[in-house]
């Protein structure tokens, strides 16, 4: 029995399926749910819920949701208490209670689908493959396996996400992407392909990457900067894809504030860095991070700098000093630098 057999015998034994997005959900995150629901309708499951929780700020992620109109609702952690014993419970794009997610620990989850590193994963089915490039990957090879013909909406969101996640091919990208994209290709509206991958920019985002820029340290191939305080969290990631591009960096670590919490957001094709394990072992005493060898995040309380000062200046300051001390010593470089 295929692994998408096996789920669709789960699926048909439940009334009811949330599926819970990761924090702050991305367009992979989102097709994967969007898919997940259409599989769990195919099964006889009526009553579905994509619940998620923080922000949907990036602008192509907003342009996500509204032109592909998927329903989301607010994550509410006390809801899961009270489920009904055959609601089940669902993650796409992560897999661990209370990690990037607000589902308290130790929660009992049916249904995993995920290709970011992790471990301890428990649920009654579990597909988690690190070497495909996309959790819409593995949602796609449901579809077509249990012959779930993808409408317009459900096609383009699948393969957008596809291309979003791989940055349209070059990162992460398997053979399976190519499959799948290939598969979807027949079924998308590529006029809202071409909306979403044009969105509108906001002021505040292009500030902060400019920054990021103004900000930028580099030692060796190293480049490490801070987008300082900003409303658009995902300006860090974008102002750390950006400066990715510059001439003889391998490696771009881009930090920011964000209401009480510092981001970070990593890059690196280099084979001789593994930036998920990076931000893990550097910042796991004080927060959160992890990913992919070559692009990981991570999210690090701002209280843990409260006692230094009240002064927002001050705070930057701060904040700059002790994270890119970190990141240094985490990278094994001098903690004198070069611009």
């Amino acid at each position: 029995m295929s692994r998408a057999q096996q789920l669709h015998e789960l699926l048909v034994e439940g009334s009811e399926l949330n599926i819970v997005c990761h924090n702050n959900p991305d367009p992979d995150c989102l097709a994967s749910a969007l898919a997940l629901g259409r599989i769990a309708a195919n099964a006889g499951i009526d009553e579905q819920h994509i619940l998620y929780s923080g922000d949907i700020s990036h602008q192509q992620n907003r342009a996500f949701v509204n032109l592909l109109d998927i329903d989301l609702k607010p994550f509410d952690p006390t809801a899961l208490q009270d489920r009904a014993a055959d609601a089940l419970l669902a993650f796409v794009d992560h897999s661990v209670p209370g990690a990037n997610n607000n589902v308290p620990e130790g929660t009992s989850v049916d249904i995993v689908i995920d290709h970011h590193p992790a471990e301890d994963i428990g649920a009654q089915f579990v597909d988690h493959r690190e070497e495909v490039g996309a959790a819409a990957t593995i949602l796609t090879e449901y579809v077509r396996t249990l012959d779930i013909d993808p409408d317009a909406v459900l096609a383009t969101a699948l393969l957008f996400a596809i291309r979003r996640d791989t940055l349209n091919f070059l990162r992460g990208a398997t053979r399976e992407e190519y499959d799948a994209a290939g598969y979807l290709h027949d079924h998308a509206d590529h006029d809202l392909l071409r909306q979403l991958s044009t969105p509108s920019v906001t002021g505040a985002t292009l500030d902060a990457i400019s920054t990021a820029i103004d900000n930028r340290t580099t030692k060796a191939a190293v480049l490490i900067s801070h987008v300082g305080r900003t409303t658009e969290r995902d300006a860090v990631p974008q102002a750390a894809d950006y400066l990715a591009t510059l001439e003889g960096v391998e490696t771009t670590i881009v930090f920011g504030i964000v209401h009480d919490t510092v981001h970070l957001s990593a890059r690196s094709p280099d084979p001789r860095i593994h930036v998920g394990d990076v931000l893990r072992e550097t910042f796991k005493d004080v927060g959160s991070a992890g990913g992919h060898h070559d692009v990981a995040g991570g999210e690090i309380p701002l209280g843990l700098f409260a006692d230094y000062t009240t002064d927002d200046e001050q705070l930057l300051d701060i904040v700059e000093q002790v994270i890119t001390a970190r990141l240094l010593a985490g990278l094994d470089l001098a903690d004198d630098s070069e611009e």
